[in-house]
């Protein structure tokens, strides 16, 4: 709270930390507990650039479940054999899609199924009977994975670092960003039992990393194997790569652990579009330059807004000492045009506007915003990330959002906390929040390949009153633009 210039996206707060320099990210946690992950904010960085970041109970309480045995972070990651620098920059250059990834990996390692990688699979020790918290997140680059573990049914506790009303499910779905916590229990005859990740792809013929990481959860009382033998460790079994219903099945079971404080009087109604784009091809380009679909360059868009971010100055830096240029206060608060927006979208509409552009909220205001996906170039399952803030998804759907029947689906009781939804393919959520940690905040889809192409807004909530509702002064050690 109060810390935006701890954040890290680059020139939203702060300028890029410039290379053999150094910055330290100072913040307090407040009212969160579980996991959560830090990462790189600049190009595609966060590619390799991640960690878990755990938070625990504080001194003298315990979790809202018994106390595991054990507690192991499970980091899911994406891997390609070039540098993934360069496979943006080429995407960039190109106007097309970039190369999908050649591996996914567990804690660094993609496991048993590629070559050359089955020596180095991360082992997860269990003994009978005990009970084991996998703490899970997607740091995948541009990948919805699917998580499971053979033969082991897994208890949903947290995630995003709230916790959740515990339910059981086999399969878990993550989209980047997101973090999920389990509980797992040693209750299978003594052997090796895969745990494993592969892909959800939601967008109907985009091509997609198919293949499957592996670590292996392994009981200590599992019989050795006699000297050069190898026993395979049980498989895990997969829903299908594009298995819709699995997805929403799992997202709509989340729900807080009590009555939540959901904001019930809303002074802000939003309604945001998002999805893809195309740009047409710049006159007097060259066809290298336009590999997008019908000879165009993908782009992204919120309200057919395509976000730029600033290419010499900070965001949050030019609105807290009043730079004029950097941006402009005209982010729209619903789509600057209406149509169907899951449906067949006429092509007039696929082109964006670029922009920096910001919404402005007062500190304290209570936010309603509904986020609708679109089936522009394709429709697909979005996770949308909103920095600065946890806030209530009170309901999702598919199609188009109806304000006269879907505002009955609202749950106001015991909505999930969060801070990035999965938009569902072709559909819409709903979240809530107060607005009451001043600064400029990104607002972002977390597959990285959609942000890059302009996938992103920024809100800017202003100062409260008082020295405990504003934002603090820059630190000394800010990177300088």
């Amino acid at each position: 709270m109060r810390t935006a210039w701890a954040d890290g996206p680059e020139f939203v707060t702060q300028c890029p930390i410039r290379p053999g320099g150094s910055y330290t990210y100072r913040f307090t946690i407040e009212g969160q507990e579980g996991t959560l992950w830090w990462h790189a904010h600049s190009s595609w960085l966060r590619a390799t650039v991640y960690g878990a970041l755990i938070i625990q109970p504080k001194e003298g309480s315990s979790y809202p479940f018994p106390k595991p045995r054990r507690q192991t972070p499970i980091v899911l990651g994406e891997w390609w054999d070039g540098n993934p620098l360069d496979v943006v920059r080429q995407a960039l250059r190109t106007g097309g899609a970039p190369n999908v990834s050649d591996a996914y990996t567990i804690n660094g390692q993609p496991g048993d199924f590629y070559n050359c990688s089955s020596k180095d699979t991360v082992i997860v020790p269990i003994n009978t009977g005990e009970s084991h918290l996998l703490r899970v997140i997607n740091a995948a680059l541009n990948q919805q994975l699917f998580f499971t573990i053979a033969n082991h049914e897994m208890t949903v506790v947290g995630a995003d670092a709230s916790y959740l009303r515990p339910f059981i499910t086999s399969v878990i779905m993550l989209g980047p960003g997101q973090t999920t916590d389990v509980l797992i229990t040693g209750d299978q005859p003594p052997a090796r039992y895969y745990i494993a990740a592969r892909a959800y792809a939601s967008a109907q013929g985009a091509p997609f990393d198919n293949t499957t990481t592996t670590a292996i959860l392994e009981y200590k009382a599992a019989p050795c194997p006699a000297k050069g033998v190898s026993i395979k460790p049980v498989s895990a079994i997969f829903p299908n790569f594009n298995d819709t219903a699995t997805a929403t099945a799992f997202s709509t079971s989340l729900r807080s652990p009590e009555k939540a404080l959901v904001p019930a009087d809303i002074d802000e109604n939003l309604f945001f579009t998002v999805g893809l784009g195309l740009m047409k091809c710049p006159q007097g380009a060259k066809s290298s330059t336009c590999q997008g679909p019908n000879g165009g360059r993908f782009a992204a868009s919120m309200n057919n807004v395509s976000f730029v971010l600033p290419s010499n100055f900070s965001i949050l830096q030019a609105h807290h000492h009043g730079v004029p240029g950097v941006f402009s206060n005209n982010f729209p608060p619903v789509p600057p045009r209406k149509f169907d927006y899951t449906g067949n979208v006429s092509q007039s509409l696929w082109q964006p506007a670029k922009g920096t552009e910001v919404y402005r909220l007062k500190y304290g205001a209570r936010v309603q915003l509904v986020i609708q996906g679109t089936s522009i170039v394709t429709a697909e399952n979005h996770p949308i990330h909103l920095h600065g803030y946890d806030f209530y998804i009170i309901a999702e759907g598919f199609g188009n959002f109806n304000p006269t029947t879907d505002t009955k689906k609202f749950n106001l009781v015991d909505p999930p906390m969060r801070n990035t939804a999965s938009l569902p393919v072709g559909g819409w959520a709903v979240i809530r929040f107060v607005a009451d940690n001043p600064g400029a905040w990104i607002m972002h889809c977390h597959l990285d390949v959609h942000l890059t192409w302009g996938l992103a807004m920024v809100f800017i909530v202003d100062d409260g009153i008082g020295e405990l509702e504003k934002l603090e002064s820059p630190p000394a050690d800010l990177p300088l633009c």
